[in-house]
């Protein structure tokens, strides 16, 4: 997770100061971003960087959801499965519909599709952020592999954080 974060961060932090900088501030979808990187870096392979840069990530969210998903079968609901069929059930299940959004409308309902596979997995993490935080702040669950109190209370800012955050999002999305 910290890996991706970085190259996450990374992304953006490129992305934000090469056209802001530039004065590009119409970018609007991944497929402008891209085509701008070489002519607004001066750099031959900045748009290959960016392409490996996205892959990395992706691969890395992969393996974190696989590990995750094993978990949480295995561990929580007690479902043992070969590891083999486990990533074809998980990676059909993401694949496909993706698949069916780029069949029937193209690259707008891709780009449609990533948008708002983001804005759901933004309001998706205080779900997981929270029992997380109770579990692992819990000292008779975790024994002596308890979060400490400053961890806690700065993991428990961050969460509350991203909760006023995706509220604030939704409020705006669908009050105002």
């Amino acid at each position: 997770m910290l890996l991706a974060f970085f190259i996450n961060a990374a992304i953006l932090i490129l992305a934000a100061s090469a056209f802001h900088y530039n004065g590009h501030k119409e970018v609007a979808d991944i497929n402008d971003a891209y085509k701008l990187l070489e002519p607004v870096l001066g750099v031959k392979l900045a748009s290959t960087f960016f392409a490996i840069a996205l892959l990395a990530s992706g691969q890395n969210s992969t393996l974190t959801g696989t590990l995750a998903g094993q978990i949480v079968m295995e561990g929580f609901l007690e479902i043992k499965l070969k590891p083999w069929l486990r990533r074809l059930i998980t990676r059909l299940i993401a694949v496909v519909p993706a698949l069916i959004v780029a069949f029937l409308y193209g690259e707008k309902g891709t780009g449609t599709l990533l948008i708002l596979s983001q804005v759901i997995l933004s309001v998706q993490l205080s779900f997981a952020v929270v029992p997380l935080l109770q579990f692992t702040g819990n000292k008779t669950k975790m024994a002596q592999f308890v979060n400490s109190s400053w961890l806690n209370i700065t993991a428990w800012i961050i969460a509350l954080i991203i909760i006023v955050l995706n509220g604030v999002m939704l409020w705006n999305t669908f009050v105002v």
